[in-house]
């Protein structure tokens, strides 16, 4: 098992890394297991945030790292909340106070499509001068009854027309294979390959 520090601390994200990267042989080590707190996101893209959560996480570890920078981006409102979806409501917002400011700020907009976002950044090294990066979407549109238990973030809100479901109601396998962090990962497991 090759270890693989994840950039992250959100259970939910440790979770579907931990269930897609299994089979490569993989072992996903959160970094708060190390000791490593949060890095700072300062900038207005997923690449750039993500670029800078893996080199931080691989500086403090020493291993290779991979982050993910992923959040859901409203047509309606030019891609709010974007790269702030998880404080949309304020730094230490609730996924429900998140989802009822996303619900509140369309309320008087028809346009109600969005896309999740997920921007994926591998390095071997902190200095990693060619890192695996990798962006996907997954559409859908957002609704203002919430559905579903499963999943996280604005799963229950995130209705996938050609489901007729929202991201909550799917099974974890179902969702791993048709989301934005799925595809992500399918594509870097190519893009790993085809290092090989």
């Amino acid at each position: 098992m090759q270890k693989l520090v994840l950039a992250s601390n959100n259970a939910g994200k440790v979770k579907e890394f931990k269930a897609l990267l299994a089979p490569l042989h993989f072992e996903v080590i959160p970094q708060g297991e190390l000791g490593i707190p949060s890095a700072e996101e300062p900038h207005h893209t997923f690449v750039e945030n993500a670029l800078a959560k893996a080199r931080h996480a691989s500086a403090a570890s020493g291993l290779p790292a991979l982050a993910d920078d992923s959040g859901i981006c409203a047509h309606a409102l030019n891609g709010q909340p974007g790269v702030l979806s998880a404080r949309y409501a304020g730094e230490l917002a609730t996924d429900a106070a998140n989802n009822q400011q996303l619900i509140e700020n369309l309320r008087s907009h028809t346009d109600r499509g969005a896309h999740y976002v997920c921007a994926l950044v591998m390095v071997n090294s902190a200095s990693d001068p060619e890192p695996l990066i990798v962006q996907t979407r997954w559409y859908g549109q957002i609704v203002n009854e919430a559905k579903g238990s499963d999943g996280f973030g604005y799963d229950p809100h995130f209705f996938i027309p050609e489901l007729g479901l929202t991201a909550a109601e799917l099974k974890p396998e179902e969702k791993n294979l048709i989301s934005h962090r799925g595809l992500a990962l399918r594509e870097l497991i190519k893009q790993l390959q085809s290092r090989a």
